[in-house]
């Protein structure tokens, strides 16, 4: 595996070629993978990213699906109700689990955080998304699914931060312990 800062030299040409820029077929969704155990480092290495792909003349925003994860389990209306019997069975992990799970995908609400993020910078130019925190979806889903359910509807270049290991061209281990999942679209980097 290369590099972090390889991996982000990688996608900082990518980003600069222009054909792929105004390629209209496919949307422009880049998986900068990287190992697990470097989830801090990459954290620590946003802010100097930020500013390299600023000085290249890109705006860059960031989703962070901790945030929005956090954002509609604080708002969904059986919250009280789940804290009340959290409290009488709090080792009950596999309910907890897929409570919160049908919390995020009922109605598509993690989708639809997304979906508006994205939405919000449709007519914004030169302006890329890093999506971060990806590890907040464990175990819920992965993202995979949600950037098949968003095909089409990525208005600006996307770089996803994942967390976990390539099991070949296309296939990736999400965190590194999940099955090999061959379903990712996107160009993949690292």
């Amino acid at each position: 595996m290369q590099s972090l800062q390889q991996s982000f030299d990688e996608l900082r040409l990518r980003l600069r070629d222009k054909r792929r820029l105004n390629h209209v077929s496919d949307d422009i969704v880049y998986y900068l993978i990287f190992a697990p155990r470097n989830m801090l480092a990459v954290k620590r290495l946003m802010k100097p990213w930020a500013a390299k792909l600023k000085l290249d003349g890109w705006a860059v925003e960031t989703f962070s699906m901790a945030d929005a994860v956090r954002k509609i389990v604080k708002s969904h209306g059986l919250r009280d109700i789940w804290l009340t019997s959290e409290a009488d069975d709090p080792l009950d992990f596999k309910s907890i689990n897929e409570t919160l799970a049908d919390a995020l995908m009922a109605e598509d609400a993690l989708e639809c955080c997304l979906k508006d993020a994205l939405h919000a910078l449709k007519d914004c130019e030169k302006t890329i998304m890093f999506i971060t925190d990806l590890e907040a979806l464990h175990p819920y889903l992965r993202v995979g699914s949600l950037e098949q359910r968003l095909q089409g509807k990525f208005t600006v270049p996307t770089i996803i931060l994942y967390p976990g290991i390539r099991a070949g061209k296309t296939t990736l281990k999400f965190l590194g312990f999940y099955p090999e999942d061959g379903n990712y679209r996107s160009t993949h980097i690292g």
